[in-house]
């Protein structure tokens, strides 16, 4: 048998406004209401759930022990469906419930939460969801259009874009690598060593993108796999200069003295795979995104 609620979501807006305003008569002002309406709905909760919830102390109400448990439930109940209702309307004008951001690993993602810190007071209940990328896999996720904001290194062919940000990608290897000692390297050596590379998120990777020379190679996921093998001594990445500044820092990593293509930059940009039919939400993130990358 289905569970029939006690109470309403009325007579617990009614309690909350007679604890906030401090008691039934600034309440009944506030709600414009009588103030025998209100004592009526509050008693009737009370008798309904079985619970004393106020008790009057001279001329105020008071919250009991047990009231003030339900009462700090009873916000929450009512917030919710307050965003409820507010979703209703948002989807209603075309808010859409969920904002899709591919993002390429390279990419700096600081400046993307300074965007969503921003954007959370104005999300009107909308969920984000934050999608890790890699080169081709990239690519694949805006040709197939499963997303609706996407931060890239490479723009196919057709598509519009933002300039957003420089990548510098850096050769480094741990300190205890053979490779840190040597005065210089050209290409043929290091074609020669272990290599360590991200993983391109793409179902059809075309490993013909990036320096890709070394015979022997081992794949990871992350830029985090990839510096705990080489603090380990084995084998040399290309990294962001973001992600590796600290480690050359303090020597735990250390920069390969390369001859020549010393590193690589890679522009990222921002753009929008359905322009047409982005939503509202997608177009306000968008340009909070753009902006806190002009400061």
């Amino acid at each position: 048998m289905p569970y029939r609620p006690k109470s309403t979501l009325e007579q617990w807006r009614i309690l909350q406004a007679v604890v906030d305003a401090g008691g039934y008569a600034q309440a009944a002002e506030l709600l414009n209401k009588s103030q025998s309406s209100l004592n009526h709905a509050v008693a009737k909760l009370q008798t309904q759930l079985g619970v004393e919830l106020l008790e009057v102390i001279g001329r105020k109400a008071q919250l009991t022990a047990a009231g003030e448990v339900m009462l700090r439930r009873s916000r929450i109940l009512t917030q919710q469906i307050e965003e409820l209702e507010l979703l209703a309307d948002n989807l209603d004008k075309g808010w859409e419930p969920e904002i899709r951001i591919a993002t390429e690993l390279a990419y700096p993602k600081h400046y993307l939460y300074q965007a969503l810190q921003q954007f959370y007071p104005m999300s009107r209940g909308s969920r984000v969801q934050i999608i890790d990328t890699v080169l081709t896999g990239t690519s694949e996720i805006i040709t197939q259009k499963k997303a609706d904001l996407v931060i890239t290194g490479m723009v196919p062919k057709g598509y519009l874009s933002e300039p957003l940000s420089i990548t510098r990608f850096i050769p480094v290897v741990g300190a205890t690598h053979p490779l840190a000692q040597l005065p210089s390297l050209d290409q043929n050596e290091l074609s020669q060593q272990l290599q360590i590379v991200i993983r391109d998120t793409a179902v059809k990777p075309q490993e013909h993108i990036g320096w890709l020379k070394a015979e022997q190679r081992w794949t990871v996921n992350n830029f985090d796999e990839a510096v705990d093998i080489l603090l380990l001594g084995l084998g040399f990445c290309w990294l962001p200069d973001f992600v590796v500044a600290p480690l050359l820092a303090n020597k735990t990593l250390f920069r390969l003295p390369l001859q020549q293509s010393t590193e690589r930059f890679v522009p990222m940009s921002l753009l929008a795979p359905q322009e047409e039919s982005l939503g509202p939400g997608s177009r306000q993130l968008r340009q909070l995104l753009l902006a806190v990358h002009q400061k």
